[in-house]
């Protein structure tokens, strides 16, 4: 009896195995066919992205030009590059529009998408409004904006002037260019507001509900309710919109025709990587100040992740 016993199972273990050997030859093969059709993506990205990470880190060790090969200068590009004025003027009007125009841009969009989840008539129409500014080519932007805050004839400078203020010269002052940009972009946040009216409309009712029936006044139900359940959403456009920001071009380069005046108030970070790869030809010291602004970006992005346990609530984790 024990003989036949383990002959039974002797044979069940080898019909498992071939089984299992059949199974895992089935496997390789879509695992070859999802290779194959994805080989056109992985070449891209090879190609496209993997391959010009690498060649910038390298050519930021060299002398490198377009025009010719250039030779490797260790770290000289990086000390030269804490030495250069300009560099750390860029880095200065970088972060302050940085860490003004994402914090407005926050309030206002969380604002306008409260104003624009209200039940009212011409609801779509109002939505529609306020997304229209986001898709709005920006060269076609600064000419708008050149228009509205031209100090002589502008149209903001004719309304501060009947009621009585005189307008700054906005874009042409050292003062004012900064603000006058970040003015700018907040006009065209539409993007990020139908991203919070869709965490808005993901907020339960019940809660809302339960607020009211303990008497929860409007301001306590946002404070309270809103906000918390709206904080995954603030937080990833405050990642996003923290990265665009710090790689903020086309904007003040074409304010400006990359001159980044006046007194290289305009003078943004990307603004001068560009100048200095594709203007001077110096694109190992551009590939340089690459790597630099990805080492920024890196640390901003671990600070903003290493406090999102303090303030961001997710539903069901508490």
């Amino acid at each position: 009896m024990a003989d036949i016993g383990t002959t039974a199972a002797t044979s069940s273990a080898t019909i498992v195995n071939k089984r299992n050997k059949k199974a895992t030859k089935f496997e390789r093969k879509l695992a070859l066919y999802g290779l194959l059709f994805a080989s056109p993506w992985i070449l891209g990205l090879l190609a496209f992205n993997v391959y010009p990470l690498l060649a910038s880190a390298y050519y930021s060790f060299t002398t490198y030009s377009i025009l010719e090969p250039g030779k490797f200068v260790g770290f000289d590009n990086y000390a030269t590059l804490f030495k250069d004025d300009i560099f750390w003027k860029s880095i200065s009007n970088t972060l302050y529009y940085t860490f003004i125009f994402v914090p407005l841009s926050i309030v206002q969009g969380v604002a306008l998408a409260m104003l624009l989840n209200l039940r009212i008539k011409g609801q779509g129409i109002y939505r529609t409004l306020l997304f229209i500014p986001s898709l709005v080519p920006e060269i076609a932007t600064v000419i708008i904006w050149l228009w509205l805050l031209n100090p002589q004839f502008g149209l903001v400078n004719f309304w501060l002037d009947k009621i009585g203020i005189s307008g700054p010269p906005w874009i042409g002052s050292e003062t004012w260019s900064k603000p006058s940009l970040i003015l700018m972009s907040l006009w065209g946040t539409g993007q990020a507001v139908v991203i919070y009216l869709a965490g808005l409309q993901d907020v339960p009712q019940d809660y809302y509900d339960a607020a009211h029936v303990d008497g929860a006044n409007g301001w306590q139900r946002m404070r309270t309710i809103t906000l918390p359940l709206l904080t995954p959403v603030i937080f990833f456009n405050m990642i996003m919109g923290m990265i665009g920001a710090l790689q903020n071009f086309v904007l003040p380069y074409t304010l400006t025709n990359g001159q980044g005046t006046p007194a290289n108030s305009m003078m943004f970070y990307v603004m001068y990587l560009y100048t200095n790869g594709f203007a001077y030809l110096k694109m190992g010291y551009a590939s340089a100040m690459a790597w630099i602004l990805f080492i920024i970006v890196v640390v901003l992005t671990t600070v903003i992740f290493a406090t999102q346990k303090r303030w961001v609530h997710y539903q069901g984790r508490e």
